[in-house]
């Protein structure tokens, strides 16, 4: 059955996206896990551990972006229990990124995982990267 209270902070995740895409992150640190645990993989960084360092790297992040908006959010999968709940989707955004004068077309693969918590479902992971499309294994080889 589906979490209602769930359903509804992903409804917000999206609608985070949009304040994130024109550079406040404060939309989207108000829906993370203030743990210890919570972690973020941005496809511009290496992964952040514990609330601070979370909010560092969505501060950091959300500044490098303007003029943005989500188009599209293609859920590949979905899985919830009582406690944990993840989703693995494609977002796609326009944006102007770093000192860009133009919009550009940004694809990622998101994986986001939710967690109940005294105050109700929080983020508690996110990884996002631009693969979303196959590759060549050589691809993986560091230089």
């Amino acid at each position: 059955m589906k979490d209602v209270e769930l359903d509804k902070l992903i409804q917000q995740d999206h609608e985070a996206s949009t304040a994130f895409c024109l550079g406040d992150p404060e939309p989207k640190k108000r829906l993370y896990s203030q743990s210890g645990d919570a972690t973020l993989a941005n496809p511009i960084g290496p992964p952040a551990r514990g609330w601070q360092q979370v909010v560092a790297v969505l501060d950091a992040a959300a500044a490098l972006l303007r003029d943005g908006k989500p188009t599209e959010f293609e859920r590949i999968s979905e899985f919830e229990t009582a406690d944990l709940a993840y989703i693995i989707e494609i977002e796609r955004t326009t944006v102007k990124i770093g000192g860009a004068e133009e919009r550009s077309s940004v694809a990622l693969r998101a994986t986001t995982i939710f967690r109940r918590e005294e105050a109700g479902w929080k983020i508690v992971h996110r990884h996002a990267d631009p693969i979303t499309t196959p590759r060549p294994v050589q691809s993986i080889v560091m230089r």
